[in-house]
């Protein structure tokens, strides 16, 4: 029979097991934006992007903003169903985490544990113990994921409610863009503004920005240095490429790479297809969402020893959104995943 003290020890390093096999972190792509999608589009951020031929699949909602949605409408990109999913999944890796941990110690799934009543007693303190890690793990992602605050640059409330502009002239826009797909002119969803004072509901003015081939050399020669930059742990190269909510996001990925031992380096991009999806503009601000895939050599190194730790799919396909100011050159305000 096992004492009451190695028992105690035992099921703590089995709740300890269970702990973190709940809350480690999901894998995701490398790259700038780490295979997510966030940013900000304007009054159109939590609309779904015009399809094209470069992306004729549905473009993942983004996730992660600090444009606020109008009041009364809903959120999709920010209301993460994926966690329901983590849980049920973090809860049985526990389960598994208990059973292997109790045959690596001697007497299988059910030995040493004090027979059928402590057995279910252990499974019922990881059950709880999976519950409250999963809702702490919930409560600081949604305090992390609220909005950085008003003000913040290029955040508008509201949602689209105009359409977007004709891809016109595009036949000789660059090496890898071609003329717009089915959705380079097609309408975004309405949507309401912000209220004023307790008066009516205004919806956010919009207007159609035409779109040429010098714009669509800026895109390209964006995507190759913002990528560039990123590789290069470039943080004042991508405040200048990007916004600066794009900015943070990247910041926060090089840091947590840096947490890891690893470096992010990529190479060889080339745009291979491109094409507008929507163009507008509202207020001083001109939107223009693109939809690109390309090429890349993306590899993570051991940092001490440049040895290679991960080697990540060699062709993406993303929706990357552009915005300027007057006078001002396009930079990068929001990525989005496809379907």
């Amino acid at each position: 029979m096992l004492t009451s003290t190695t028992r105690r020890k035992r099921t703590a390093t089995i709740l300890a097991l269970a702990a973190a096999l709940t809350v480690a972190a999901p894998v995701v792509e490398a790259r700038p934006g780490g295979g997510g999608s966030a940013g900000s589009r304007g009054s159109r951020t939590f609309n779904a992007p015009s399809a094209t031929t470069t992306a004729p699949g549905a473009a993942a909602p983004i996730q992660r903003s600090q444009t606020q949605p109008g009041p009364g409408m809903s959120n999709p990109g920010m209301q993460a169903p994926a966690q329901g999913r983590r849980f049920g999944g973090g809860f049985m890796a526990g389960l598994l985490g208990a059973g292997l941990l109790g045959a690596l110690i001697g007497g299988g799934f059910f030995g040493g544990l004090g027979g059928i009543a402590s057995f279910l007693g252990l499974i019922l303190q990881v059950g709880l113990l999976v519950l409250l890690v999963s809702f702490a793990v919930r409560w600081f992602r949604r305090r992390q994921g609220q909005p950085a605050g008003a003000g913040a640059p290029y955040a508008r409330t509201g949602l689209d409610n105009g359409p977007g502009a004709p891809n016109q002239g595009l036949g000789n826009a660059g090496p890898g863009l071609g003329a717009s797909g089915p959705g380079a002119s097609g309408p975004g969803a309405s949507g309401l503004g912000g209220m004023m004072g307790g008066g009516a509901q205004r919806p956010v003015q919009q207007r159609q920005i035409q779109i040429g081939p010098n714009d669509f050399q800026s895109f390209e020669r964006l995507l190759g240095e913002v990528q560039d930059a990123y590789s290069h742990e470039d943080k004042v190269g991508l405040r200048n490429l990007a916004t600066p909510e794009m900015a943070g996001y990247f910041e926060e990925e090089l840091q947590a790479n840096a947490a890891r031992g690893i470096v992010n380096r990529i190479s060889n991009v080339k745009l291979l297809q491109g094409d507008l999806s929507e163009a507008w503009g509202e207020g001083s601000s001109e939107y223009a969402t693109v939809a690109m895939r390309y090429a890349l050599n993306d590899v993570k190194l051991d940092r001490n020893t440049n040895r290679v730790v991960e080697t990540e799919p060699a062709e993406a396909t993303e929706l990357w959104t552009f915005v300027r100011q007057p006078g001002r050159p396009w930079i990068l305000s929001a990525i989005q995943q496809t379907s």
